[in-house]
Parts: structure tokens; C-alpha cells; sequence
């Protein structure tokens, strides 16, 4: 699954969390079993597991920002995106600024071969779904379940 991200330009605050359900490379190749797995990066700021996520660059639309971000932060491949699952723009969520964040899911190719900028991000790793920590930075908790819940969008 995948920090929080904003962008702020004369006012307008735009942010997106894309949250993921992880194919693993092997299973890509047609060997593996069909268990999707979660892929979560260690905060280099907390040291807590959260969902990968970022900003998009000036310019830029969500669509082409997506395999930029995960490339960024988990050294794992965009393959498709799938479906917007919420967005969530409650103050209190991170307490550096107020971020609007879509929260999308989508499909990726392993290995997590770790982020770029490891001041930002310590590490990028897949869980299996009983694997996933319970607390996650920012408040992601609820933006994960809701998305794993697969019921309306979330507008927050």
C-alpha cells in the first residue's frame, strides 16, 4: 500500500497518497500464488510504516505522477491503477501541514528495491496482509481499511 504528499500553489493545496495492492514480481511471471501483498516504506522522519506517497510536480497529473512516486519511494514498478478509494483532508492528519490526499489503488511489480532519498524514506518493504502493522504513520489506518473494505468511495 502506499507518505502524504502537498503541493501549494496561490492557495490551492492539492496532495495524493496512492495506496496499492501489490502484485509480487514472481507472481507477475505466472509462478506465484494470487496473494496480493501490501507494500509500506519506514518514514525516515518517524521511523513509523506508512503508505508510499508523494506530491506531484508542477505540471504534472496524477496519472503520470503515480509511477514516478512509487519508483521514487520504493524502487518497485507502477503497473496499473485500479480504482480511487477515498480523500481525506481532516487538519489534524499530519501535523507538518493540511494535505488533501487521494488515496488510490493500484498494481506494482517487486522487488522493493528501496527508495532513492533515504533521508526521507529508510525503506520500502511488502507485507502479507496479516504482516501489515497496525499503527501507520499520519493517521493512514483508516485510509488503508477503507480502501481494503472495497465499499464507496471516501470522501472526507
Amino acid at each position: 500500500m502506499i507518505g502524504i504528499g502537498t503541493a501549494v500553489s496561490d492557495g490551492v493545496l492539492a496532495a495524493y497518497l496512492p495506496l496499492l495492492d501489490v502484485l509480487p514480481e514472481f507472481q507477475q511471471r505466472g509462478i506465484g500464488s494470487t496473494l496480493a501483498q501490501r507494500l509500506l516504506v519506514r518514514r525516515g522522519d518517524t521511523g513509523t510504516w506508512a503508505l508510499p506517497g508523494g506530491t506531484l510536480e508542477w505540471g504534472e497529473t496524477l496519472m503520470a505522477g503515480l509511477p514516478r512516486v512509487i519508483a521514487e519511494e520504493t524502487g518497485a514498478k507502477w503497473l496499473a491503477f485500479e480504482r480511487v478509494t477515498g480523500v481525506y483532508s481532516r487538519p489534524d492528519r499530519d501535523p507538518r501541514f493540511h494535505a488533501v490526499t487521494i488515496c488510490v489503488v493500484g498494481r506494482v511489480a517487486g522487488p522493493a528495491r528501496g527508495p532513492k532519498n533515504k533521508m526521507e524514506i529508510r525503506e520500502a518493504r511488502f507485507f502479507a496482509p496479516d504482516e501489515v502493522p497496525q499503527d501507520l504513520a499520519m493517521g493512514q489506518r483508516d485510509m488503508l481499511d477503507d480502501a481494503l473494505g472495497g465499499g464507496e468511495v471516501v470522501l472526507e
